[in-house]
């Protein structure tokens, strides 16, 4: 054994040590690869300069402007769980379709999709649907256990369901192995691999994880052994509160994903736009002027998008300057109207609580995940010191099947990984070590980084650091114990590595819409 794979096993030793250890991850993914290469500097087995390139690796990443999306889609699932508009639409669509065992669970399971592509906040989700539609599940006869791998299973749609903020590490990540990946091969102007590639070919594979769950909760609950059709004693929405619930949300879902996969906005443009949408929502949900002035100011929206398409509105330019006329005129008196009321909408959720929350929550997930991506590029530097990347090539080489080979140990490998780390530390270590190597052969991009978004959702559910299992735990009653939660969600993980393989074995789910789309 080499001494460069001797360090590479000590210092993965150490950095899941770490781990184990109850350091923040942040600290044991960055501080471990540091102590290690350390040591090995004073005998000789690394060079500390490697770590001149940290400070342009970090400014690299501030200055990404695909990585902007992730605070303002962050911000804008939480501004819309803030304004307790995610739990309208929760309860609204549970009264419509409950009353019985199948048709509740099967509430739950739409209503988790509609709230994955509108807000994707996992905690949030799980916590809501614990604590509005649990009591319910278990009152209409669904056994703790089918009632509490449905919520934390459902809760995690949001992973795959874009917008996605996994989509997006891996958009970014995935982008730039397949770039490397094919310089190595002689291709020195791949077409880039996008977000917007990404969401569309994650959409079909979502779809199909949500019918595999519908039919499941349909299985046991119709056909399987919970029979019993216990009703539950709930009031019934009507149409108009149905659709007074959902249609905001609906649209904004539109507004946004529709934006990215027909590619008239980038990922970053279309979160600006969601959380602007998802003020004007929340705004419109209060009562009294503040309510009339955002519904004013979304009418506003939707005029002056008619108008562009139209071609009757915009700015004229020429030469470096503003061409003024009349259009101009009202182009700007249109605009400047609707920036002002989206202040005032603004304002309204600021006096009532729900603005500042949503800041304070955004700047410390966005910190944690930015940390963590800093921190795993770190690591990423230490690992190439020691040649890691040279080792790993060698031996993806090395097994039998050629890139299918080296696909199923990459997808094991993350498996695996799942279990005790987060999805974000994830996609920062392996990708870039195994994804320029993979990619180099005819293996699609867009379904290689969708195959790896499917097998992370696992990594939500699997104990013991199932950061699911923690979020529900957290408001499940005490007769629901740790053990009873760990094993309801291995039907669910089975379902999910079911749709892994159905994605593995018919690329074209995830290859088909990005083709017809792009």
């Amino acid at each position: 054994m080499s001494a460069d794979i001797l360090w590479l096993l000590v210092m993965a030793l150490a950095v899941f040590g770490f781990i184990l250890s109850g350091v923040p991850v942040l600290l044991a993914i960055a501080g471990a690869p540091t102590l290690v290469a350390l040591l090995a500097a004073l005998s000789g087995q690394f060079d500390l300069l490697y770590f001149q390139a940290v400070p342009q690796r970090v400014f690299g990443i501030m200055t990404n402007p695909l990585l902007l999306a992730v605070p303002l889609f962050v911000f804008m699932g939480l501004i819309l769980e803030k304004s307790d508009q995610a739990e309208r639409m929760l309860k609204s669509l549970t009264a419509a379709l409950g009353g019985h065992q199948a048709s509740l669970a099967l509430a739950v399971v739409l209503v988790s999709a509609l709230i994955a592509a509108s807000t994707g906040i996992i905690g949030a989700t799980i916590v809501m649907l614990g604590t509005i539609t649990l009591p319910a599940l278990l009152k209409a006869g669904v056994n703790k256990h089918m009632s509490s791998g449905l919520i934390c299973a459902s809760g995690t749609l949001g992973q795959i369901i874009p917008p996605s903020i996994v989509l997006i590490l891996l958009g970014d990540q995935v982008s730039n192995a397949y770039f490397e990946a094919q310089q190595e091969a002689g291709n020195f102007a791949p077409d880039p691999v996008t977000v917007g590639d990404l969401f569309a070919g994650a959409l079909l594979p979502g779809l199909l994880l949500v019918t595999l769950y519908g039919a499941y909760v349909l299985f046991r609950l119709r056909g399987g052994g919970e029979r019993s059709e216990k009703p539950v004693d709930q009031p019934k929405a009507s149409i108009s509160e149905l659709v007074g619930s959902i249609a905001p949300t609906l649209g904004l879902i539109v507004a946004v994903l529709g934006s990215i996969l027909i590619g008239i906005a980038t990922p970053t443009e279309a979160a600006s736009v969601g959380v602007a949408g998802a003020i004007l929502i929340a705004a419109s949900s209060r009562t009294g002027t503040s309510a009339r002035l955002a519904m004013f100011c979304a009418g506003l929206a939707v005029l002056l998008l008619l108008l562009r398409r139209a071609g009757l509105f915009g700015l004229d330019f020429h030469e470096g300057q503003v061409s003024w006329s009349a259009l101009t005129v009202f182009s700007l008196s249109l605009t400047t109207l609707a920036f002002g009321l989206l202040l005032t909408a603004s304002t309204s959720l600021l006096r009532s609580g729900v603005l500042l929350p949503a800041l304070k929550e955004t700047v410390t997930i966005t910190g944690m995940i930015f940390g963590i991506v800093i921190a795993a590029s770190i690591l990423s530097l230490v690992f190439r010191g020691f040649n890691g990347d040279e080792h790993v090539a060698e031996l993806l080489n090395a097994l039998p099947g050629g890139a299918w080979g080296m696909l199923l140990l990459t997808m094991l490998v993350i498996f695996l990984l799942g279990f005790i780390l987060e999805f974000v530390e994830i996609i920062f270590i392996v990708v870039p070590i195994v994804g320029p190597i993979i990619l180099q052969s005819d293996i699609s991009p867009v379904w290689f980084a969708v195959l790896i978004a499917l097998n992370l959702q696992t990594s939500f559910l699997t104990p013991p650091f199932g950061f699911a299992l923690f979020y529900f735990r957290s408001v499940a009653p005490a007769d629901i114990r740790t053990t009873d939660i760990y094993v309801s969600v291995i039907p669910f993980v089975a379902i999910q590595l079911l749709a892994l393989g159905l994605v593995a074995a018919f690329p074209a789910l995830a290859t088909f819409l990005p083709e017809v789309l792009f």
